[in-house]
């Protein structure tokens, strides 16, 4: 938690002042740890940030990426159709009131509904390539860790029964095998792309 505030701080102190920076970290806080968020949480964004440093002077606009991840899941229900364009406008609203740049926020916004479907919006460079794969990492874990987050998004959506789950969950991870690379950058696909077709095609089997 320490760490991930003073992320934020970083971050926001080039756009607000402390009592803002403060209220802004609370409402980010209170939405990542809220009720059900077993996968979607704060330790999804330690995550991100922390691969995020392996590859930082590969991305062209730092602030802009860095606000995707820190928006793109502050609204998340498992019941939603919607979280991502809902994320997007929240991070708008946010950002306007941090007077960020409008044609940043603009590419925030898109940045983070590129997440609803992990397909490319933005291509004129690979800050939208990497941050698809940040998010999908996980996929690529070893086996145990990749264990505990299917567990996880299952008790995210735990309100849903198997009879619907189960085959809802299998079109999902067909459709990601069905794809010529799950991962859009040369380093993610390296590292975790043998892997995460191993361990979706492995869960398929346990469906």
């Amino acid at each position: 938690m320490k760490w991930l505030k003073s992320n934020w701080i970083d971050l926001a102190i080039n756009y607000a002042d402390d009592s803002t920076i403060e209220s802004y970290w609370e409402t980010i806080k209170s939405h990542y740890t809220s009720k059900n968020r077993y996968y979607h949480n704060l330790l999804h964004l330690k995550n991100m940030f922390v691969q995020l440093e392996s590859f930082k002077t590969e991305i062209e606009d730092m602030d802009s990426f860095k606000f995707a991840i820190w928006y793109h899941d502050i609204i998340y229900k498992a019941t939603n159709k919607d979280n991502e364009e809902q994320s997007a406008d929240f991070s708008k609203k946010a950002l306007k009131a941090l007077k960020f740049d409008d044609l940043k926020t603009k590419k925030v916004q898109n940045l983070i509904i590129s997440t609803k479907k992990h397909e490319l919006i933005l291509t004129e460079n690979n800050d939208n390539a990497y941050l698809l794969d940040l998010d999908l990492s996980i996929l690529g874990s070893d086996w145990d860790t990749y264990k505990v987050y299917i567990q996880n998004i299952r008790k995210e959506y735990k309100i849903y029964p198997n009879i619907l789950y189960k085959p809802g969950r299998k079109k999902v991870l067909k459709h990601f095998l069905s794809r010529d690379s799950l991962f859009f950058t040369k380093c993610f696909i390296t590292k975790f792309e043998k892997q995460a077709r191993n361990n979706l095609t492995k869960e398929i089997k346990m469906l």
